[in-house]
């Protein structure tokens, strides 16, 4: 019987590719799943499943807290979350307007700090409970074109890792997965192009899915996976030498700028 069976899990970011692919293999391990969306809704991906809860929660808003303080009332408290809910936007630093800097801060970096600000609490009064937070290779290395996603990836690595420190002396486990390029809607047409044209691997999104179940898994003790080879080991370069990766982002940047262009208001 899987570890998940029987349990009930809150997904936040189910109606995206990665999202999706979990919600599947939630599922599949019996689990009963709470999936999250804007509005309440009776359409989209997870519509008409058994053990999917639909609940209504915005991660942009100011009473994000409150919604959640509601959700916990009437679902209870799940035995864990995946925060896979993200937004992303391909532009250079003079197209990053206010409304889209606020939503990328509040989705990226903001909702998981309020989340885990509610639900530690039960967490802590219960004994255990588990938090999953879905980054990027963008939150250890900082990428042209994606300078406000790359702050706020980076300050959720941050707040994950002050987060399994503080809870060290608990069961609570924390659990960080950061995936390379991803093939999901999120992406437009030009950050494909852009990836073809610099041989970027991308993975499917049920492969991340996979890496992150894995993460779940009682036989895994890693706290923070990087997914997806050379990425992982750029990663470390740039932690001990980034003048290295300056000087080979400082080549790709033609090629980048070319891409961006189109996008520049």
């Amino acid at each position: 019987m899987s570890a998940l069976s029987d349990q009930t899990w809150l997904l936040l970011g189910a109606s995206g590719g990665i999202g999706g692919a979990l919600l599947d293999r939630l599922l599949d391990a019996g689990a009963t799943v709470i999936v999250t969306a804007r509005k309440s809704t009776t359409s989209g991906y997870w519509a008409g499943r058994e053990r999917v809860i639909q609940a209504t929660l915005d991660l942009s808003a100011d009473n994000l807290g409150e919604q959640l303080k509601a959700l916990l009332s009437e679902y209870g408290v799940p035995d864990g979350v995946i925060h896979c809910a993200g937004v992303n936007r391909f532009v250079d630093v003079e197209g990053n307007d206010d409304r889209s800097l606020n939503e990328m801060l509040n989705v990226n970096l903001r909702s998981p700090m309020v989340l885990a600000r509610e639900l530690t609490p039960a967490f802590r009064r219960r004994g255990h409970g588990t938090y999953l937070f879905v980054g990027s290779t963008f939150g250890s290395i900082g990428y042209p074109g994606y300078s406000a996603y790359c702050a706020s990836k980076f300050g959720l690595r941050g707040f994950v890792e002050a987060l399994r420190r503080e809870l060290a002396d608990t069961d609570i486990r924390v659990r960080y997965v950061a995936p390379r390029a991803t093939r999901t809607t999120m992406n437009g047409s030009e950050v494909e192009a852009l990836n073809e044209a610099l041989g970027n691997h991308m993975d499917a999104p049920d492969t991340v899915a996979a890496e992150i179940m894995a993460t779940l898994g009682k036989e895994s003790r890693r706290a923070c996976i990087f997914i997806g080879w050379p990425e992982k080991l750029f990663v470390r370069i740039n932690a001990l030498l980034p003048l290295l990766v300056d000087k080979a982002l400082s080549k790709q940047l033609p090629i980048i700028q070319h891409y961006l262009k189109d996008r520049t208001p």
